[in-house]
């Protein structure tokens, strides 16, 4: 089964926003690059959720992995993106779409984010 992820944001009207979530992108295809790896925003940047899922769907993708890369999961985690979902499942009924809790709800990345500023602040 091939096997997708994509990033999920937010989205803002400037460009450069995007930056760290493209880096990320990068570093993930660098990693893997078996995966096929795409950004997807909420609002005011492209792509949508549907243009990538839709993009993953056409190329033969029938599991997809959507992280959101949001520190916790308010009202879009905890409503815009259950609807989103569900609507995406109608239209790809044999696309398995599976979801990760939000990025800040991941102890290896509070981890990682504590043991950082330790360390910044010990210098």
């Amino acid at each position: 089964m091939k096997s997708a992820l994509v990033l999920f944001s937010h989205g803002a009207r400037d460009p450069e926003w995007s930056v760290p979530f493209r880096n990320i992108q990068r570093r993930i295809a660098a990693r893997c690059p078996e995966l096929a790896v795409e950004l997807a925003f909420l609002e005011l940047a492209p792509p949508t959720l549907a243009d990538a899922v839709e993009k993953l769907a056409a190329a033969g993708h029938a599991r997809i992995t959507v992280a959101p890369l949001f520190m916790a999961p308010g009202g879009h985690l905890k409503r815009d993106l259950p609807r989103l979902l569900d609507e995406l499942r109608g239209r790809h009924p044999g696309v398995v779409l599976e979801l990760l809790p939000a990025i800040g709800d991941v102890e290896a990345v509070l981890d990682a984010i504590s043991d950082w500023l330790v360390e910044m602040s010990r210098r």
